[in-house]
């Protein structure tokens, strides 16, 4: 009887090391995170091979890229200052017929068009992996790593707030709120790579990890409301913004519309 109590002790005692703490789970997430080498980039361009309108349905504003999707405002140097919207963390599937970890991300940023050295950004990854999905807040001045932010829960159906502000051309700030839980984190960043100020985006990316681009999962729609820009002069809305649909494989995957108070951008490949 002894015996038996003993062992039963033993054995709850080895569970209870057996479970980490959310201190080792967080450590276990940003090593995952850094081996990975998540990585936003610059828009890769993309020369599509049929007319914008069978494509958009846009024929003054458009461009294809094999990692963007979403809406860009294009300016001169030194013009935009700020960048936020407002969307739902969507619930992440594997395209049909598709199998294993499939990702993407939603995020806003200044630069990385038509200025590719530098992006000052942040956003929300999500990603499925059979019936599991997991989701990722980060920040990111590119050329640098995406890193994440700890201190915030995210879910599918949270409202999400994501913001930028560049303080000088080699300074700023990071911010995400999560409505849902009361969350709000944010990060400072200075002495980084200068940015041009000349782009502001809402965009829904395909990023590269390892030196490609992950598999992308199906996101339904993402989409972008309280959408400005801030500028030295006031404020911009993307509804004449350029329109960039991704394009893999000869395949456009996404469309996109714009208004002055949002952008949508809709997975529509397999």
């Amino acid at each position: 009887m002894f015996g038996a109590a003993l062992l039963v002790q033993v054995l709850l005692a080895t569970a209870a090391f057996a479970i980490p703490t959310s201190k080792e789970r967080l450590a276990e997430r940003v090593a995952r995170r850094a081996a990975r080498s998540h990585l936003t980039q610059p828009k890769q361009l993309v020369v599509h091979p049929i007319s914008e309108e069978q494509a958009t349905g846009n024929t003054t504003h458009a461009e294809f890229s094999s990692n963007w999707s979403g809406a860009v405002l294009v300016a001169g140097a030194n013009t935009f200052k700020s960048v936020t919207g407002t969307f739902t963390i969507p619930t992440p599937r594997e395209p049909s017929g598709a199998s294993g970890t499939h990702s993407a991300s939603a995020w806003v940023g200044i630069d990385g068009d038509t200025c590719g050295n530098a992006i000052l950004q942040t956003g929300i990854d999500f990603t499925v992996s059979g019936s599991s999905t997991s989701f990722d807040a980060w920040f990111e001045w590119f050329p640098d790593f995406a890193h994440d932010f700890s201190g915030i829960t995210l879910r599918a159906g949270n409202s999400i707030t994501v913001s930028v502000t560049a303080t000088s051309l080699t300074g700023g700030t990071a911010t995400i709120v999560n409505h849902s839980t009361g969350q709000t984190v944010s990060h400072t960043f200075s002495g980084q790579p200068a940015l041009c100020q000349e782009n502001a985006e809402w965009i829904v990316e395909d990023f590269s990890e390892g030196g490609g681009l992950v598999p992308l999962s199906n996101w339904g729609t993402v989409t972008f409301t309280g959408v400005s820009a801030g500028t030295s002069s006031g404020t911009a809305n993307p509804a004449s913004a350029t329109i960039i649909n991704m394009e893999q494989n000869g395949r456009v995957l996404t469309s996109v519309s714009t208004s002055s108070s949002q952008v949508s951008v809709k997975y529509t490949g397999p």
